[in-house]
Formats: structure tokens, sequence, C-alpha cells
């Protein structure tokens, strides 16, 4: 049988009055009870209702993120990296997949769900900045991300796309590659991941008196494994000539290095390559991939910090936009240096 708060109480030696605001994160304990009480819940396994508690204190503990698609790694190691920043904040998550369908995105964050969490962190695609009044409508405390919407009706954490991918671009240029594919390229877009790392890679260039050169800037819609592969293969039967790859994501990068080494190229030697997002399979691809960590372990917990001073506050500062540091890391496809 489930265990009772009065269980909890009597485990700790208190009340069940002093358990239940414990519970719900009241100030006024001293740290003593307050340790005793968690001690006490952490030992007998205790889970509150967060129905119940809900009716109480207006508050749920339970968060929501809604991300485009588990199955791209870097939504699946957001997730991860949310869900522990929430544990820290003592809140449960809720992960809803959209598919990057602007309908369903606003299904959901309009939908009846969004009156069982406190907050939510909305990982933006298929909504754009046209939609920023069908977003402020939305009465649950909201953290936007990723690089659909910028200065909206929110908090709004992201990372430094153009920069990033600028200095990915220039990492392959000062090891002489001339050539280099943007691998990952929307065409007409502007604002959004692959219209600010194709803006990086375009700075890159200009910044090196390069042409920027159109059949260079690849097409991948979708940024998966396969799509990359299947994006490689055109570019090998299409007979461009190139010496350098900038992937705008890891997973589409890790397909194109399939084709390339299937086709007999060697990376970094006739093809050197770099990906964007750090996934975790990057360090143990063969060759280990070059890659651009966005500082995606901030961008949850800066985005999970906000959240929770949104749903404690009546009333806040001004929407915030913050943007997380990047770090560049070679490894084995950008490395021509033997071992």
């Amino acid at each position: 049988m489930a265990v009772t708060m009065r269980e909890v109480a009597a485990a700790a030696g208190v009340s069940i009055k002093t358990v239940s605001n414990v519970i719900n994160d009241y100030p006024a304990i001293r740290p003593a009870t307050r340790e005793r009480v968690l001690a006490a819940i952490r030992e007998l396994g205790y889970q509150p209702n967060l129905s119940a508690r809900g009716l109480r204190s207006g508050r749920t503990g339970v968060i929501s993120l809604i991300i485009p698609d588990l199955k791209n790694a870097y939504f699946a190691e957001l997730a991860d990296a949310v869900m522990r920043a929430a544990a820290k904040e003592r809140l449960a998550v809720i992960i809803e997949q959209s598919g990057g369908d602007r309908d369903v995105e606003l299904e959901i964050l309009h939908g009846p769900r969004m009156r069982m969490v406190d907050g939510v962190l909305y990982s933006v695609l298929g909504v754009g900045q046209e939609d920023t009044a069908l977003i402020a409508d939305v009465p649950t405390p909201m953290v936007l991300l990723g690089e659909r919407i910028f200065n909206g009706p929110a908090d709004h954490v992201t990372m430094r796309n153009v920069e990033a991918a600028q200095a990915a671009t220039e990492h392959l240029l000062s090891l002489g590659r001339r050539r280099l594919l943007a691998f990952g390229r929307h065409p007409h877009e502007k604002v959004g991941s692959a219209g600010l790392r194709l803006k990086g890679y375009q700075r890159a260039l200009e910044a090196r008196g390069i042409p920027y050169d159109e059949s260079l800037a690849i097409e991948v819609r979708r940024w998966h494994r396969s799509d990359g592969a299947e994006a490689m293969r055109k570019v090998l039967t299409s007979g461009l000539e190139f010496d350098g790859v900038m992937a705008f994501n890891d997973s589409i990068a890790l397909g194109a290095m399939r084709v390339l080494q299937e086709a007999g190229l060697r990376i970094p030697g006739d093809v050197a390559i770099i990906g964007f997002d750090d996934i975790d399979e990057t360090r143990y691809s063969l060759p280990t991939l070059s890659t651009i960590d966005p500082g995606r372990e901030e961008i949850a917990e800066t985005a999970v910090r906000m959240l929770q001073e949104r749903i404690k506050a009546d009333d806040g500062p001004p929407p915030r936009e913050f943007e997380a540091v990047f770090r560049l890391v070679a490894r084995e496809s950008t490395d021509t240096v033997p071992h």
C-alpha cells in the first residue's frame, strides 16, 4: 500500500501539517526539521498526491517540456538535461512531442493538459515570429527554447547559433580547407537553426575573403542520420568538389560520414567534417566527430530556473533573453595530425 503523509509525520516526529508545509516548500520551516522530514520521505518512499497537492496549493510540482522529436538525439539529450535540472528544483516533467508541426504545438499549448502543470518549457519549431500573439494569451508560465521566436511574450533561452557556426567554419578554414559544404540548409529560412547557422558559415567565408558559393549550401530538410546519408549520396553523385563539411547538426554529419567512407573517401584526409550539438554518439563514432557543444546543460538549467521564478512570482520582470556559451570540440574528423 502507498505510504501516507501520516506515516511520514510519525517517522519524522512532526505533525502532518509540518510534512505538508515541507512538501509545498513553505519557507518558515527550521532547516533541521525540513531535513528530518525529507529524510523520512526518502526512507519511506513517500509519493505526494499531486492532484490533492494542487488543490491545496494551486501548484502541482509538475512542468511540461514540449519538444519536436525524441528521435532526434539533441532533443532526447535536452530532455534528459531538463529532467535532471528539474529534479534539483523538486519538479517532475511531462514530455510532449509536437513533431515540429505548428498546429500540434498550438493544440498542446491551448489544450486541457496545460491545467495539469505549473509551467511549460516550449521548444519552438513549427510556429514562428508571426504567431507570438497566439503564445501571449497562454496563461501558464512559459519559457521558450530554440530559434523561431525572439523578443517574444515569454522568457527565451537559446544558443549562439551564428557565432558557433562561424567558429565551426573557421576551424575548417584554419586547416586549409576551402570548398566547404554548408550541410543542412533550409531554403528561404532566415530565423531558425538552419538559417542562423548558414549565416555563421557565410560570415566565416566573408572574413577570409572567400566568395559564398550557393552550390555548396546543401539542403537537408530533416536532420536525422538517414537524411544526412541521403543528401551526401546526392552530393557525391553530382560530382560536386569539396574538401570539408560544416554539418548543421551531428546526426546528419554522422549519416554523411558513413556515405563518405563507403565511397572510399578518407576522413579527415580527403574530407574534414564538423557537426553541431555534441551529442553523446560523437565521442564513439569512427572517427570521432568534431562538433560544437552549444551549452545544452546551461540551457536546461537556466530554462528550469527561469520557469521556476515565473511560477513562484505573481509579477516579474519583462521577458528575458539568454544565450548559452558554446565550445568548439575538435576531434578526429578534423585532426590531420598522425598519431
